[in-house]
């Protein structure tokens, strides 16, 4: 059986991350180890986390002691009954009876800062040596089949590299979330089907990529599309990390699976939020990550239709900045304080990508 580790990153997430591990836990597969990386979070999810795997072993304890307990004194009766019987032979209960459950191992890293979703990742993927990984956010909760049925799909076809299922809004299970990413010719990605009814959610097949709120990840492919030794991008710190990892295994010769059977619940308060709501910091990040990925990953053949395709946006786009936010466009002082690192990146991005005939 191919082992699966869960990955989640925290940053005052204590009111979700109960929630999302007792899911965890309760899938039919089983799950070898989950790790949670704290980003330096101000409720004290690090605490909950802690004390809510002190209670679960404590919980195995008791039940392993009373198990314990009753099949000893099953196998003396029944030692018994062979003896009075005149029969010999093996102990039906010797090595057969159900074991207590065996939880996942946790470990919990905490970082003394918060150093981004991108580069939490990849510590816990550092530390984890598994065939498959589920990246999952904190206020996600998943049902009893999702891992199962993902594991299933990517074992039929070692071609897909990622997969996820279909995520639904946890305030209203009626709407979609996500079902995949998807690319427009202009290189903007969005949630597919995001906010459409989930009765009409599309069929089970291959889609550009996975959202990173319930990602699975083969090693695999982990191993074979990261760059300097990073599956996220950490110049990233967050958004869009997992659409540039989409873009990048479709170059690399990986496919991306949706499967609408594996099921998701997904708070994601911050998607109904006006625009306002978002920090400064945030809305900075999301707009300059967006042109990291593009420089990585565009093919020089491909360059002009997508700038031809993408020109209207970008006007548009940078008219409104100018006019309602032009503290947005200090976000292009990170990308050229980067300009070493992402000219690097894109070299080794597309010499491979060439060399595997992916030039897309």
């Amino acid at each position: 059986m191919k082992t699966v580790s869960v990955h989640i990153v925290t940053y005052n997430s204590g009111d979700d991350i109960i929630d999302c591990l007792q899911a965890v836990i309760a899938q039919d597969y089983p799950v070898e180890q989950i790790v949670v990386v704290d980003n330096a979070s101000k409720d004290g999810s690090a605490g909950k986390v802690r004390e809510w795997y002190r209670e679960l072993e404590a919980k195995q304890q008791d039940s392993a002691c009373h198990q314990g307990a009753v099949i000893s004194q099953k196998e003396h009766q029944l030692t018994e009954q062979q003896q009075d019987s005149g029969e010999l032979g093996e102990n039906r209960l010797t090595g057969k009876h159900p074991e207590a459950r065996l939880y996942p191992q946790l470990t919990l890293i905490e970082n003394p800062a918060n150093t981004g979703f991108a580069p939490a990742h990849n510590q816990a993927i550092a530390a984890t040596d598994t065939d498959y990984v589920l990246v999952l956010n904190p206020d996600l909760e998943l049902a009893a089949d999702y891992v199962s049925r993902l594991i299933a799909v990517m074992e039929a076809d070692p071609r897909i590299g990622s997969a996820t299922g279909k995520l639904l809004l946890k305030a209203d299970p009626s709407l979609l979330d996500s079902t995949g990413l998807r690319m427009n010719r202009a290189r903007r990605a969005f949630d597919r089907r995001a906010g459409e009814p989930a009765a009409q959610g599309p069929d089970s097949g291959l889609v550009f990529g996975v959202s990173g709120a319930a990602a699975m990840y083969s090693r695999r492919m982990i191993e074979d599309v990261s760059v300097e030794g990073e599956f996220f991008d950490g110049d990233f710190f967050a958004y869009k990390e997992d659409v540039d990892v989409a873009w990048r295994a479709q170059l690399f010769g990986w496919n991306a699976f949706y499967n609408a059977e594996a099921i998701g619940y997904h708070e994601r308060g911050w998607k109904t939020s006006g625009r306002s709501d978002k920090a400064l910091f945030i809305r900075r990040i999301s707009y300059i990550n967006r042109y990291k990925m593009l420089y990585k990953n565009e093919p020089i053949r491909t360059l002009l239709p997508t700038m031809l395709c993408s020109l209207p946006y970008e006007i548009a786009a940078t008219g409104y900045m100018l006019l309602r936010e032009p503290q947005l466009l200090k976000a292009w002082t990170t990308f050229w304080s980067q300009r070493k690192e992402l000219r690097r990146k894109r070299r080794y991005i597309q010499a491979l990508a060439k060399q595997r005939g992916r030039n897309l």
